[in-house]
């Protein structure tokens, strides 16, 4: 189970450049992720996924306004948000500000011997 683990970790330190602008804060959340939800999240922060990431992120921003309704929530605006600010420069400094925060109050998220992938 290990080994599934350590081909993960390759994967996402391998794909630091190619998603979230170089950000690996934002690869090691990821990283967190059970395995279907961190890869479908790797797969819309590539650049290639633009034409893909800007409806599912306006459509989670519009979920987590929406958050009464029973099947909604209000962790999709996060995400919403997160995944429009590859495209959108000013959510980008305030995803920046989000992970500088994150770094300074709650580091263990950004720990990888803490992730939650680990089997073992």
């Amino acid at each position: 189970m290990s080994t599934i683990s350590n081909e993960r970790a390759r994967q996402t330190e391998g794909n630091t450049d190619q998603i979230a602008g170089g950000d690996p804060r934002l690869a090691k959340l990821v990283d967190r992720l059970p395995p279907r939800m961190s890869d479908t999240l790797t797969y819309l922060l590539k650049p290639s996924s633009r034409w893909v990431r800007i409806p599912s992120g306006t459509l989670l921003v519009v979920g987590g306004v929406l958050s009464i309704l029973p099947v909604l929530g209000v962790w999709m605006l996060p995400l919403g948000l997160a995944l429009l600010a590859e495209d959108v420069p000013a959510l980008r400094s305030s995803r920046s500000k989000v992970f500088d925060w994150i770094e300074r109050r709650k580091p263990h998220w950004l720990d990888p011997s803490a992730s939650r992938n680990d089997q073992s």
